[in-house]
């Protein structure tokens, strides 16, 4: 059971990392500081899109529009950190 809450942790420090190469990829792309036509930037903007949206969009649902500042990925880092620790500091220990 222990293996399962350590691949728990392992998982969500996985999307952790996605979900913070998307925002500076979204920057990046933003500033045009990467070539928007480059098949290979095009394939990995889509790939992290693809990956964080579906956890990102309920989040931008419920925020105000703040003017251009999406804030939804660090509450989605929030929520990823307290479930970390809570399993971490509250689960694993429950059970052994």
């Amino acid at each position: 059971m222990i293996a399962l809450i350590q691949t728990l942790v392992l998982a969500l420090d996985l999307y952790w990392w996605i979900i913070i190469a998307s925002a500076i990829f979204s920057w990046l792309y933003a500033f045009n500081v990467v070539n928007p036509r480059n098949q290979f930037v095009g394939a990995v903007g889509n790939a992290l899109f693809r990956l964080t949206e579906p956890a990102l969009r309920p989040i931008r649902r419920f925020m105000p529009d703040l003017g251009g500042i999406d804030i939804s990925p660090i509450i989605l880092l929030l929520v990823l950190f307290f479930l970390r620790q809570f399993l971490i500091t509250t689960v694993a220990p429950m059970i052994g």
